[in-house]
């Protein structure tokens, strides 16, 4: 959908200072030899014991800091996560509201898996234009995969689990970007593709299933593959990422050959090649592997944590144009756009003290 006044104004971004390299986790046995050669990744960040909903708080926190805006200026927070967040039955914007904004602000959490932040950026943007008083909206995301049940170094074909959080202040008033378009489309008949074979009852935390999606994937294949279904749902999700894709950029009144850069998930540089550089027509190098490969995949986070790395590296400038693209299961594609319209004032600050040498 295409927004005529909805801008971004604050973006924050949280990783922890530790990332274990794939050297060290082939080393360990972590992670399969052969699995680092193919995909070419370098490493991945982990929080260790430091839960997820702390890790927000400071990326919501730097959000807001940089947009300028006060905690009581917020009409609504959106909370996206794809991992367990604390003890089950307790909500995790709860604790943003006990620590930041308050418990005027309405607020809730998105459990739409690795494409949260996409249908955070669509819920946030229609909630703010239903009403002339609703001004701000702060969305953030953030997992810690450190937890018996998950293995970051097998979680799913072609990627390796991050710990991160990202933030976003979304706004009425201008910001130095402005939401151009933001789209979601489901292959339903893929449902299966990352529930696999496992039962709906119980749920597995409660008899201590461990979650691979790789597994899952693959049960999907040999199971539904000979019934001829699993090629069609497979094509169908890449037929749909086309389409969401062309449905942004038709909205926001450009062509693929415009984008400055284009953010996709954390994946493998086959992966990110084939299913989204190659559909635009576009090199390697308007992609943000290169930065994605180093940290993993961090949940709803990745194109976020993307967008804070292009501003900060002087990377984006005004005027450019940069794609966020993603999947999800359900299986979800999302794609959005957004258009620089000037400098943040934090990365110019950023920028003079590099200048300085401070």
């Amino acid at each position: 959908m295409q927004w005529a006044d909805t801008y971004i104004s604050g973006v924050g971004a949280f990783l922890p200072r530790t990332v274990v390299s794939v050297e060290k986790a082939v080393a360990k046995g972590w992670y399969p030899a052969e699995e680092a050669e193919l995909h070419n990744l370098a490493g991945t960040a982990v929080a260790g014991d430091l839960p997820a909903p702390e890790m927000a708080l400071h990326a919501a926190q730097s959000a807001l800091k940089r947009s300028g805006r006060a905690p009581a200026d917020l009409d609504l927070l959106l909370y996206a996560s794809t991992w367990h967040q604390g003890p089950d039955g307790w909500p995790p914007h709860s604790y943003l509201q006990r620590h930041l904004v308050g418990g005027d602000v309405l607020a809730t959490e998105i459990r739409q898996g690795c494409n949260g932040m996409f249908i955070a950026l669509e819920l946030a943007a229609s909630y703010l234009g239903a009403a002339p008083g609703r001004q701000a909206a702060l969305l953030v995301a953030s997992d810690n995969y450190g937890t018996p049940l998950m293995d970051r170094w097998r979680m799913g074909p072609g990627y390796i689990g991050g710990d991160a959080a990202s933030a976003l202040v979304l706004t009425k008033e201008a910001g130095f970007a402005r939401l151009m378009s933001v789209c979601t489309t489901t292959v339903a008949e893929a449902e299966e593709l990352h529930r696999g074979s496992e039962p709906l009852f119980p749920p597995g935390v409660t008899v201590g299933r461990r979650i691979s999606f790789a597994a899952r994937n693959e049960q999907f294949r040999q199971q539904v593959m000979p019934k001829g279904e699993a090629t069609s749902a497979l094509f169908n999700i890449q037929r749909a990422l086309m389409e969401v894709v062309e449905r942004a950029l038709d909205e926001s009144g450009i062509k693929a050959g415009d984008l400055t850069r284009v953010a996709f998930m954390n994946y493998s540089e086959e992966i990110v090649e084939q299913r989204c550089m190659a559909v635009l027509d576009l090199p390697m190098s308007r992609s943000t592997w290169d930065y994605g490969r180093t940290i993993g995949h961090c949940g709803a986070s990745d194109q976020v944590l993307s967008l804070d790395h292009l501003l900060m590296t002087g990377q984006l400038r005004p005027g450019d144009h940069m794609l966020m693209l993603g999947t999800g299961p359900g299986v979800t594609v999302s794609s959005a756009v957004i258009k620089m319209l000037d400098l943040p004032q934090w990365v110019a600050n950023r920028r003079e003290m590099n200048a300085d040498g401070r």
